[in-house]
């Protein structure tokens, strides 16, 4: 990704040489112009103004380089800076790319927490991997390689011990990289819990303060938090043992240099100046030495980042589009379940959620669907959109199995209400028109309408640019519900699936809902699915699921005569009594069948959860 941005990773690496090249030039000149300060004072130079001269020049040549060095080393820096906040966007858009394109399925099975510190924290490890790493790596093998030419050109026994602290720096660093390496792992980890907790404490922040949980969720916060801030100092103490362990070694090395050296200047084989740029390179050296700790750890963080980043990027989606997937064009609308089955594989192990499921749902024909939680009635509504794909039998929209369309034009043709509903911490307007941003204002107006949102809306004192709060808590139940029906409506769907989703609307508000759109289901296919069955009574056909097959299907009147588990549903909704508990559960307390959803109706605004 580095070596993508050809001129960018050129004129870094380019500058790092240069920089490089200039570094080692410095004890050279500074051990030059020493001997000729020596050469004066012992009378070797013929004239004062000559020695000048030559100081002079020395002294400017120092400061030239040290300032062409500043330079390079600043556009070393700044390219480096600059690819990785580059390789940062890429593989933020990437990862951001991925999560939109990942199946129900996956979402189903991982923590938003883990998701977001992968999306931040990581990718700041990764992206830090350039400037702190790969190019420090570069400078400095070029100065050891340089320096040591330089100083066993000069002498080899001194050149040698001056850079023998170089292999003992290096096994330190390899040994401390893989301490590093399951640290910054585990600390990742810990972070993703922490932000795991979090997340879910501002998300259920109403619940905590309910049952007064404030108390349990800073111990469970701050006992986390410890243990991340055991691994953090434990990988600070491993940084800090390794810089001190590698600058003792440098002293030694430093001592020894000035020992033999001096022995050396002592006996004539050296000049006073050979041994000042043994001893400037040296020093010199110290600081890249010093920061080979940091270079191995950027090395250890970058991996670690890495994996766990790439982990979710090398994913393959479950659901996608065919290779010669084509776009749906819906000319009638008839969606129809040809012997469906599905599956569904989780940590329990492969269990059948739907059976040999057959039905038909045309334009102007509304399938209602009913039965006990656990039934299988919210997966088959899941399907039709693709959120999941079958595992038998087919589903076809006008002769066209849905696997063979693509996906974004299948889910513009369905619309699925649904009773979780989600709003984004933006305008009503904005949330109903979420699907088509660029929607005429009369027509998120007629959506609202429909929805029986429109005169409530009207009545606020900002209307449409009233921001709603995050994850729509500002509003009630059936306030959302309302605001889905509308944000689905929007996007005139050719099949509209309700799944449950005017639990929290009253009778009465739910029936005008019904009278609105009774003009725009007779071009549609609508399926109903809910647990209240004054919600699907209507309906030209319902079907009764139990244990995920159709176990009973007709009209309300025919499964009413029927006898069968509708008839008792609807007894226990209607004039509920302990001989119908009997019968739908098997014993005489309240089983699946007993929804706490399934209660006689308000017929007023505001009754039945949809207080404002």
């Amino acid at each position: 990704m580095a070596f993508a941005y050809r001129w960018r990773m050129a004129l870094a690496i380019v500058s790092t040489i240069i920089a490089a090249v200039f570094i080692l030039l410095i004890p050279q000149l500074l051990g030059n112009a020493i001997d000729d300060a020596l050469n004066f004072l012992s009378g070797e130079t013929a004239s004062k103004s000559e020695a000048q001269r030559q100081l002079l020049i020395a002294a400017l040549l120092l400061f030239g380089a040290n300032v062409l060095r500043g330079i390079f080393t600043m556009v070393h820096n700044y390219m480096g800076e600059s690819i990785g906040q580059h390789i940062g966007y890429e593989l933020r858009m990437a990862f951001y790319r991925k999560l939109q394109r990942m199946s129900y399925s996956y979402h189903n099975h991982v923590h938003t927490g883990d998701l977001m510190t992968r999306g931040m924290l990581d990718i700041e490890g990764v992206r830090l991997f350039v400037n702190t790493a790969l190019l420090r790596v570069l400078l400095l093998a070029i100065l050891i390689g340089g320096g040591t030419y330089l100083v066993v050109r000069t002498d080899l026994v001194l050149g040698l011990v001056s850079l023998s602290f170089v292999p003992i720096v290096a096994w330190r660093a390899i040994s401390t990289r893989l301490k590093l390496h399951s640290g910054w792992r585990n600390l990742q980890e810990k972070l993703s819990i922490l932000t795991r907790v979090m997340d879910e404490n501002l998300s259920g922040i109403r619940v905590v303060r309910a049952f007064a949980g404030q108390d349990y969720e800073l111990r469970k916060f701050n006992k986390i938090s410890d243990e991340a801030q055991a691994l953090a100092n434990g990988l600070i103490g491993i940084r800090v043992r390794n810089t001190s362990f590698m600058s003792f070694t440098f002293m030694l090395a430093v001592v020894a240099v000035v020992w033999l050296g001096g022995l050396k200047v002592i006996d004539g084989e050296l000049t006073v100046g050979d041994l000042t740029e043994f001893l400037a390179f040296m020093f010199i050296l110290q600081m890249p030495v010093r920061q080979l700790g940091m270079m191995v750890n950027g090395f250890a963080r970058s991996q670690t980042s890495g994996t766990r980043l790439f982990e979710i990027l090398d994913l393959d989606p479950i659901i996608k589009d065919k290779p010669d997937a084509k776009p749906l064009k819906v000319e009638v609308g008839v969606l129809r379940f040809e012997h469906v089955g599905f599956s569904f594989m989780d940590e329990f192990g492969d269990e059948q959620i739907l059976r040999d499921i057959s039905f038909e749902a045309r334009p102007g024909h509304t399938v209602g669907i009913v039965g006990p939680p656990g039934s299988g009635k919210s997966t088959l509504a899941h399907l039709v959109p693709r959120f999941y794909d079958v595992t038998a039998g087919r589903i076809t929209i006008d002769g066209h199995d849905i696997r063979d369309v693509q996906l974004e034009s299948l889910r513009r043709a369905v619309g699925v209400v649904q009773q979780d509903t989600f709003m984004f911490t933006s305008s009503i307007e904005n949330n109903v028109a979420y699907g088509d941003p660029w929607a005429e204002t009369e027509t998120i107006h007629r959506a609202t309408t429909e929805a029986q949102l429109h005169d409530w809306v009207r009545r606020l004192p900002r209307e449409y640019e009233t921001l709603v709060g995050e994850r729509g808590v500002s509003l009630s139940g059936g306030q959302r519900q309302r605001l889905s029906i509308a944000r689905s409506l929007m996007l005139n769907p050719k099949i509209i699936i309700f799944d449950d989703s005017t639990a929290a609307i009253d009778a009465a508000t739910e029936q005008r809902i019904r009278a609105a759109l009774k003009e725009i289901t007779k071009e549609r296919a609508v399926i109903i699915i809910s647990h209240r069955l004054s919600s699907l009574m209507h309906a030209n056909e319902i079907l009764f699921l139990d244990g995920g097959q159709i176990v009973e299907r007709g009209s309300h009147e025919e499964l009413i005569a029927m006898g069968g588990g509708y008839h008792d549903l609807y007894e226990l909704q209607i004039r509920p009594g302990d001989d119908v508990l009997s019968r739908l559960t098997g014993h005489g307390e309240a089983g699946p069948a007993a929804d706490p959803d399934a209660r006689p109706e308000k017929n007023s605004e505001g009754g039945n959860g949809d207080q404002s």
